[in-house]
């Protein structure tokens, strides 16, 4: 991990203050804060009460008058030297002083986009892979307080990047967002991408619309438009496979609008889709597996196949039959907290309970339980998958425990009780059916 600080800027102080020098801190190229002499001297000093003079590196003096062109300069090297020093020392680089400072500085950036604070919790980070044809492949939602640098540079590719999306799934929520100034333009650029991208289905007279409201620059117009087409909001995932409507089943899985929405292409390349909603899933789980070579009596660790991740859920396709379906994917898991977002998003609508405080309260992706179950009692435990396909090695039996507690230990034994159901499912859904 590398950093530099290539460049300085000269910025007018608050209220009509005096100018200050800013220094721009760039992480592997790629700006990550912008901070004054000051706050580095306080991240100086707090290094040194904690593990003394003797161990860290020489810190640029202050200056009693200003400093000429040279000498700012002369100090952004010096600036430089040190931060590249600190973060290079396996004490310094990895202490908790060091990383917050970073954390903070980042947070202070974030501010910079103006967005109000009531409002930050509506949109999350997401760490994406952007593959040659320019589609983006989603890894994962980045927890809170998770430094960005270091998800993308630990992965060691220029592949990865760092989104901005709504955190949130029901579209009315969009008015809370579109009253402010910064929250329309995020929600406009984030609707037109995914339109461009072919996630959001638009026919040609819509499409025409909607080109006609950008040209204009009626982002709330557009937006209204784009509210009332199928997959807005929507978070598509890469192309997998399901065993549903038969085995072995190529689809492509969105998540959006309390549902998982399944498109296949048939023979004949007619293409349809299948709608789980959530409120009608009993229960699911994610699984972790390698399947065996057939007839392969190989102990665990010999002759392996490729790990593979599976989403299992288990369904209320009629008033009285209940049927697992399993999407195999690499995604799984960011699906499986897709799902339980949603759920999240539904007790609390479903209690009265606000959407503003939700967000403000979520620890780690997941609500506190006194904010979100709302005394609704959890389903019995139900039986596991058909245990009848093929023989497999579990590797962890379950990487999550999915209810309203989100992603759990990994577990080694698979029984009954690693299913845990949704309380979305009893408290919500029989209008559905």
């Amino acid at each position: 991990m590398h950093f530099s600080i290539p460049e300085t800027e000269s910025r007018s102080g608050d209220s009509g203050g005096s100018a200050y020098v800013a220094y721009n801190i760039h992480v592997n190229g790629v700006l990550h804060c912008r901070v004054r002499y000051s706050q580095l001297l306080g991240l100086h000093e707090q290094l040194r009460k904690e593990y003394g003079a003797n161990v860290l590196p020489a810190f640029p003096p202050k200056k009693l008058f200003s400093l000429t062109p040279a000498e700012v300069e002369q100090r952004r090297e010096q600036l430089e030297k040190y931060m590249q020093a600190v973060r290079q020392d396996p004490l310094l680089g990895s202490s908790e002083t060091f990383n917050s400072f970073l954390r903070r500085a980042q947070q202070a950036v974030a501010a910079k986009l103006d967005l109000p604070d009531d409002l930050i919790g509506y949109f999350s980070l997401f760490l994406v892979r952007e593959k040659e044809d320019g589609a983006f492949s989603f890894v994962r939602k980045l927890q809170e307080f998770e430094l960005p640098y270091v998800s993308v540079t630990s992965l060691r590719s220029q592949e990865y990047k760092i989104v901005l999306r709504k955190s949130y799934w029901d579209s009315a929520y969009d008015d809370d967002v579109m009253e402010n100034r910064v929250g329309l333009n995020l929600l406009y650029a984030q609707t037109v991408s995914d339109i461009e991208r072919g996630w959001i289905l638009v026919t040609k007279e819509q499409h025409r619309q909607l080109k006609s409201l950008q040209e204009k620059v009626s982002k709330k117009e557009f937006l209204r438009l784009a509210q009332t087409l199928r997959h807005y909001g929507y978070l598509r995932f890469d192309a997998c496979v399901a065993d549903f409507p038969e085995k072995d089943c190529p689809v492509v899985v969105s998540a959006g609008n309390s549902e998982l929405s399944l498109q296949l292409r048939l023979p004949g390349q007619q293409l349809r889709e299948g709608s789980f909603r959530v409120t009608r899933m009993r229960c699911w789980r994610v699984t972790s597996s390698v399947p065996l070579p057939s007839g392969s009596t190989s102990s665990p660790g010999r002759g392996r196949g490729e790990v593979r991740l599976e989403l299992a859920f288990e369904y209320l396709m009629s008033k009285d039959r209940l049927q697992w379906v399993t999407i195999t994917s690499p995604q799984a898991i960011m699906m499986s907290i897709c799902l339980q977002s949603m759920v999240d998003e539904l007790m609390v609508k479903k209690s009265g309970g606000s959407i503003r405080k939700m967000l403000r309260r979520r620890v780690g992706g997941t609500l506190r339980r006194s904010d979100s179950q709302q005394a609704v009692k959890s389903p019995p435990l139900l039986e596991s998958p058909d245990a009848t396909r093929e023989s497999m090695v579990k590797l962890s039996s379950k990487l999550s425990a999915v209810s309203l507690r989100g992603i759990g230990s990994p577990s080694t034994d698979a029984s009954a009780s690693d299913v845990h159901g949704n309380f979305a499912f009893e408290g919500i859904g029989d209008e559905d059916l």
